[in-house]
């Protein structure tokens, strides 16, 4: 059905009685969403006491990259309350910056359980309960580069499947937390490793090396794997199907930041849907 369509069924059924203007387009107390994750989430680095920040506070591309957090707001499907603590840069773990090295600096950045009981705190009522119902879990850098571990870089190499474990230990975390507060977690599959530029991305920072086809691989499996094991609660999406990157060779372009965005938010309304169908 077409937009024009639509207004005037609207305008029919307002006419009838059956639907008045403010119910039909007041969106203002619809829950917020939140948002926790890294660069595909947020565009910026975070900044902190003193207007420290990792990498100088620069924002990807500068600046001319749509996140998820602001695809999200943009979405019509969605009422444009938004809470995204994601942090440019971000591990599952707080960590310092060790670009360019050799030493490792601070500030560094939040991991996920910092973002989560910030994201928890903007939506906290007097009464102890949490405005928002659903959370997004974007995946961070962990495992994909050298600067991803907080130790100087030539002391690194692939993760070990333990340290996948234990990364993935943090996102059964911060999901049962959120369920716990009675918000509902989105997790999706990671891009293909295929439709990730990897060499553009390590020759532009000069990185020994770079996350090989069969660790990213393995890591996206047991991530996914025991979240739906442990969090069955869950909602489970492929929001970077047909991903294609900016020139940079990793972050989203501008269509498939917004595609993600209509993904996530026809999600949320389906989910809505059955559990009002299934309160009767």
């Amino acid at each position: 059905m077409t937009f024009l369509k639509k207004a005037k069924l609207l305008f029919m059924l307002t006419a009838l009685g059956t639907v008045t203007p403010t119910l039909a387009n007041d969106k203002s107390e619809e829950a917020p969403l939140l948002l926790i994750g890294a660069s595909f989430a947020n565009a910026t680095m975070p900044y902190f006491d003193n207007l420290q920040a990792p990498l100088g506070g620069i924002a990807i591309n500068g600046g001319r990259y749509l996140s998820l957090g602001n695809a999200l707001i943009r979405e019509r499907r969605l009422s444009g309350h938004l809470i995204n603590e994601g942090q440019a840069g971000a591990t599952t773990f707080d960590r310092l910056t060790c670009f360019p090295g050799p030493e490792c600096v601070g500030p560094g950045w939040e991991g996920y359980e910092k973002q989560l009981t910030k994201a928890l705190s903007r939506v906290k009522t007097a009464q102890g309960n949490y405005t928002a119902k659903y959370i997004v879990i974007i995946r961070g850098n962990d495992c994909n580069h050298p600067d991803a571990f907080g130790i100087p870089m030539a002391e690194t190499s692939e993760c070990s499947i333990e340290q996948m474990h234990q990364y993935t230990d943090t996102f059964v975390s911060v999901a049962k937390r959120a369920l716990a507060a009675g918000i509902t977690p989105i997790f999706s599959s990671p891009p293909k490793y295929e439709n990730i530029d990897w060499e553009t991305l390590r020759q532009r920072f000069n990185w020994p090396w770079i996350v090989s086809k069969e660790n990213y691989e393995q890591f996206a499996d047991i991530r996914l794997s025991r979240l739906r094991q442990e969090v069955p609660e869950a909602l489970f999406l492929n929001i970077w199907k047909g991903f294609t990157p900016m020139d940079d060779g990793l972050h989203p372009d501008r269509k498939t930041m917004q595609r993600a965005a209509k993904r996530i938010a026809k999600a949320i309304k389906r989910d809505q849907k059955h559990q009002s169908s299934t309160e009767y």
